[in-house]
């Protein structure tokens, strides 16, 4: 049987690199932290706030999102977009993706 902490060890080493592009496709419109973990929970990539935060500030510093203060109403957020290098990267990885997808499929007998 199947132990659940390994299981969740090597789901979490699965899903690290997919939220980064899942973060990238997502910020194409603009967005801020909270509303993108409920976005991304309700689209099936579950990430705690306290992984994503950190990525955010670690994409942003990478130049690969921009990000604005909305000051505009009574609590000031900070929305997030995919930069133009961002979404170059997001096209990159999107390509990769289907490609290990298919190599996927086809491993699994599938097609």
């Amino acid at each position: 049987m199947l132990d659940d902490e390994l299981l969740s060890t090597h789901l979490q080493e699965l899903r690290r690199g997919t939220v980064v592009l899942a973060c990238l496709l997502v910020l194409k419109q603009p967005n801020y932290g909270y509303a993108l973990l409920d976005l991304l929970d309700r689209s099936g990539f579950a990430v705690d706030a306290n992984t994503l935060y950190p990525l955010l500030r670690r994409l942003e510093k990478q130049r690969l999102l921009t990000s604005d203060w909305n000051t505009e109403e009574s609590r000031p957020r900070k929305f997030y977009r995919t930069s133009d290098l961002g979404a170059a990267l997001a096209d990159a990885l999107s390509r990769d993706w289907d490609e290990l997808d298919t190599a996927l499929r086809t491993l699994k007998g599938g097609s």
